[in-house]
């Protein structure tokens, strides 16, 4: 059970129409915190339940952001945490007519978004000596062919949380990035919907399966938890051993 500490918490997470970022707001929500969840599908908000507010908006433009932290203030008077989780994928060729366009909405939503959100819950933060975490990606440790702006912008969270950490360990805010495998998101869809495709990328998997949502949402709530209070500057992976795994030798048959 939550304890009356973990009641009173207040969390405020984007990207949670759908994926890790709505299982995420239900988990918090489900264990007490007052969630403020945020989106560009409004539509995809509904349905949250008792102790969330919702909020429409593109998250990376920085008055979204700001609207987000008031709204948390207003409803609930703190924010111990900022999950930072919004992304979008879609690279195109580099050689193709959109490729840079299309790169700067995935950076602008990718990282100028998890940006301005920390920039907005920064003084909200230092109140509460609370807590950041970006959603990263396995996608931003190593490359995938025909993904090159996701993988860069998904990298260059990892290294933005280690800066923040510094920055901001003397203020009593510590910042942490999750980087999930192959999850059931919507980025993934297409993937699932081949049953070929998907049953190779499982194949790959130590673990031998794809994630739930809920799961990686578990792993949120633990680095933002005081479970974590000692865990700063780091990427937790939760991709059922993929990244343990070189890929040269075949991995074991399943007993």
């Amino acid at each position: 059970m939550p304890s009356t500490e973990d009641r009173r918490r207040v969390a405020i997470v984007t990207g949670a129409a759908s994926g890790i970022g709505r299982a995420t707001a239900e988990l918090f929500a489900e264990r007490g915190h007052g969630v403020v969840a945020v989106d560009i599908d409004g539509s995809g908000l509904a349905g949250l339940g008792n102790g969330v507010e919702i909020l429409a908006g593109d998250v990376s433009e920085a008055p979204v952001n700001e609207a987000a932290v008031r709204l948390a203030l207003e409803r609930f008077g703190r924010v111990d945490t900022v999950v930072l989780n919004a992304g979008i994928g879609g690279t195109p060729p580099l050689e193709s007519l959109d490729a840079i366009d299309t790169a700067e909405r995935i950076f602008g939503v990718n990282v100028r978004g998890p940006l301005h959100g920390l920039r907005a819950a920064l003084p909200a933060l230092r109140v509460t000596r609370g807590s950041a975490v970006f959603t990263s990606s396995v996608a931003g440790l190593r490359g995938d062919p025909g993904n090159w702006a996701y993988n860069a912008s998904k990298a260059a969270l990892i290294n933005l949380v280690r800066a923040f950490a510094l920055d901001y360990a003397s203020q009593g805010i510590r910042v942490n990035a999750l980087a999930p495998g192959l999850t059931r998101t919507g980025i993934t869809a297409a993937v699932r919907r081949d049953a070929g495709l998907l049953a190779e990328l499982e194949r790959r998997v130590p673990l031998g399966r794809i994630a739930e949502p809920r799961e990686q949402a578990e792993a949120i709530w633990f680095l933002a938890s005081p479970a974590a209070g000692y865990i700063t500057g780091t990427t937790l992976v939760v991709d059922g051993g993929l990244d343990a795994d070189l890929g040269i030798l075949p991995l074991p048959v399943p007993q």
